[in-house]
């Protein structure tokens, strides 16, 4: 086929893609088969090619600019709103910012990372904001949100499959279950801290073996997880006196490592096919 008729087949897939005459993932696979290394590729930006931007309706431009007007005039008004009223633009933002980027994740990965990264900070910020101007300061009630926002962050991370929410959810939980041991265990004892964390290692590795025949992805987030809280213990020893010398702590450490390093090569033709 000679480089003009490619060009034109090229521009035609194009057309297609932009008046949603095809689905997105057929205009990708028509355009891989059409589009070699000769044949320029239709310029675009963050998956929004230059043409639709040229073709676009004013209608299309009006709507951006009102969107873009409000959320300024919002966030310059927001200290003035009252409480009801912050708290259901805070909610409206983020919901709205994740219902875009599921809208967007098959067209615009990235796209849909960044509104759903958005979502997710503004959640965390706005609500402790919008909790010291209430004057809540008590630290129960910013670890329950925090533990509330993990949960958002775990639950988008699955259904959209994206690795980064998922283990930032299991983080905020794994700081929450943290937190709540320091205020029940004033002086730990070394037994007590790996009696309260080697389970939960246990339980996220078991998990993620049984999601591995469903998704490996989450398997490969719980397995890397459950290994993190394996140490734990270890680690909470800079933030807690416990009765026990750093030399016996460092010795603990080394044969947990040990342990795993041997787990992994003895198991090595399981876990992989976990998370590959």
């Amino acid at each position: 086929m000679d480089a003009e008729r490619r060009k034109v087949i090229v521009r035609e897939i194009d057309h297609w893609r932009r008046s949603k005459l095809l689905p997105e993932h057929y205009c990708d696979f028509l355009m891989n088969l059409y589009v070699d290394d000769m044949t320029p590729k239709p310029a675009s930006l963050l998956g929004v090619s230059a043409t639709a931007v040229t073709n676009s309706n004013w209608k299309i431009w009006l709507f951006a600019l009102a969107v873009i007007a409000a959320l300024a005039l919002s966030a310059l008004n927001f200290n003035s709103f009252g409480l009801p009223m912050q708290i259901g633009i805070s909610t409206l933002f983020v919901i709205i910012c994740y219902a875009v980027a599921y809208r967007q994740f098959s067209r615009t990965p990235v796209i849909a990372y960044v509104l759903c990264g958005i979502a997710s900070i503004a959640m965390l910020l706005l609500g402790l904001y919008i909790m010291d101007l209430s004057g809540i300061h008590t630290s129960t009630t910013y670890i329950g949100y925090l533990a509330f926002c993990s949960c958002i962050w775990l639950f988008n991370g699955l259904i959209g499959r994206m690795a980064i929410f998922q283990i930032c959810g299991w983080l905020g939980l794994i700081g929450t279950y943290s937190w709540l041991l320091m205020q029940k265990l004033e002086h730990p004892a070394w037994f007590s801290l790996e009696l309260s964390w080697v389970p939960v290692s246990v339980v996220l590795i078991w998990m993620a073996w049984l999601a591995h025949h469903t998704n490996k992805q989450a398997a490969s987030v719980l397995m890397l997880v459950g290994g993190l809280v394996w140490f734990i213990p270890e680690a909470m020893t800079f933030l807690v006196d416990i009765e026990m010398s750093s030399r016996l702590i460092q010795i603990s450490f080394t044969a947990k490592l040990v342990s795993v390093g041997v787990a992994l090569f003895l198991l090595r033709k399981k876990w992989v096919e976990w998370v590959m």
